[in-house]
């Protein structure tokens, strides 16, 4: 019986694991370019965390079942929650601001389509204890630089940058209490995705006649690009006392936002867009998704500020900002742009061994090589030459190391460039000492 790989998830060849194993190199080399630390976290965690972060609506999207000490379980969907658990619980010890990065497996019991799986990687970073505006632009900068670590540039992606803080300061002044405005918002974060006829009835419920109106008004907010028509329409807003005070310190953190973005090199990857909104209730002002300046395509990325998470699972106050970057949707891109590399891995060098002596010789200098980081190769049973040298030309391999009778006698093993054919012989004990100018400079 042949069984099959399950609906939704990957099996990685030696080809495809070099692939995935590049995008994780970019994305832990940019993270540790911007100083964040790694961590990582259990794949199985209680189910109740998802759901005091998400609600039960959750549940219908994980991979969850009762474990054989009756404890209900989940495979992680995302790393937010188990970060937040464990910020909290070392919250007093962790010196602040805390950056920390992690690349993991995530699962989602969803249907599988083109840039969404069941079995995905992500790159999730994140930054806690910084209330400031500076922590957001260190996360998006650092979003804009891991992206462009890949060859993407200006015209292959843009951030859309939002805000909820704004949001809710909209929809106060409509009028709308605070579980109004969090379902309403749920709406607008789908309108991009939903037929307009359908949002102004969803609208309707919250908002009876005023619903057409109201989503003109959306309309407008949304069509907004530039950072001096979002200043001038916040000053329309019919706002007074505490809310007219809110709505000018929340302006001069877009400022501060901004020229942060601008001072790191972002700026040319910035967007304005209130149409951006990110569902998920549990953030808490600025929010942020990268997507293909062509608008094809899915998300990139995607994170925000989700201040009051930490205390929320048990933890103390502590303010939060992070993305998650998927693999899948990148990997997409990459190659629809012939970014992606071929990877083919070769040895440094291929070993051609005469009889059980100069068997005992070679494994012995590999062992050496091997021990300092070369990649050596050599034939596990007994073979001709003719056989060997043939094995040699086809490993993609620089160098034969040749072992024969006569070079045992001599202590010495006779070195051949397999694309040019010259030879030199090098003494065994001198061989590690020599390695180097080989590899560098060749046989001349």
């Amino acid at each position: 019986m042949q069984f099959e790989t399950l609906p939704g998830f990957r099996e990685f060849y030696p080809e495809s694991c070099a692939r995935r194993n590049h995008v994780f190199g970019r994305w832990r080399r940019v993270a540790k370019a911007f100083n964040f630390l790694e961590y990582d976290a259990p794949v199985l965690e209680p189910l109740e965390l998802y759901i005091e972060k998400s609600g039960e609506e959750i549940v219908g999207q994980l991979f969850n079942f009762e474990d054989r000490g009756g404890r209900a379980v989940a495979l992680r969907p995302e790393m937010t929650p188990s970060l937040a658990r464990l910020i909290g619980a070392k919250a007093n010890s962790l010196k602040r601001p805390v950056k920390w990065f992690n690349i993991g497996e995530h699962y989602r019991y969803e249907r599988p389509q083109k840039g969404r799986l069941r079995a995905f990687y992500q790159f999730n970073a994140d930054i806690f204890g910084e209330p400031g505006p500076a922590a957001d632009a260190e996360l998006i900068a650092l979003l804009c630089q891991t992206l462009q670590a890949f060859g993407l540039n200006a015209s292959d992606f843009k951030v859309r940058l939002s805000d909820r803080d704004l949001w809710l300061l909209m929809l106060a002044a409509e009028g709308l209490d605070a579980a109004s405005s969090a379902r309403v918002l749920g709406i607008i974060d789908k309108l991009e995705r939903t037929e307009r006829s359908k949002t102004v009835e969803k609208l309707a419920a919250e908002l009876g006649d005023e619903a057409e109106a109201f989503l003109e008004r959306v309309e407008a907010a949304t069509a907004i690009r530039d950072f001096d028509a979002l200043r001038a329409y916040m000053e329309n807003l019919p706002l007074e006392g505490d809310l007219a005070s809110e709505a000018r310190a929340r302006m001069a953190d877009w400022e501060d936002l901004l020229r942060h973005l601008k001072a790191a090199g972002a700026e040319d990857f910035m967007q304005i867009d209130l149409g951006i909104v990110r569902g998920l209730a549990y953030y808490t002002g600025f929010v942020f998704e990268a997507f293909e300046a062509s608008g094809e395509g899915r998300a990139l990325a995607g994170g925000g500020r989700y201040d009051a998470l930490v205390k929320k699972l048990g933890g103390p106050d502590m303010p939060a900002v992070g993305f998650a970057m998927g693999d899948v949707t990148l990997v997409d891109l990459l190659d629809g742009k012939s970014l992606m590399p071929t990877y083919v891995q070769r040895p440094d060098f291929i070993a051609v061994i005469g009889g059980a002596p100069e068997r005992d010789a070679a494994l012995a200098d590999a062992a050496q090589l091997r021990s300092v980081g070369y990649q050596v190769e050599y034939p596990l049973k007994t073979q001709g030459f003719g056989k060997q040298f043939k094995a040699a030309n086809q490993s993609g391999a620089r160098f034969a190391l040749i072992y024969g009778g006569d070079e045992l006698a001599r202590g010495v093993v006779k070195v051949r460039d397999l694309g040019s054919g010259e030879e030199v012989e090098i003494a065994r004990d001198q061989l590690l000492q020599q390695v180097p100018g080989l590899l560098e400079g060749g046989l001349s």
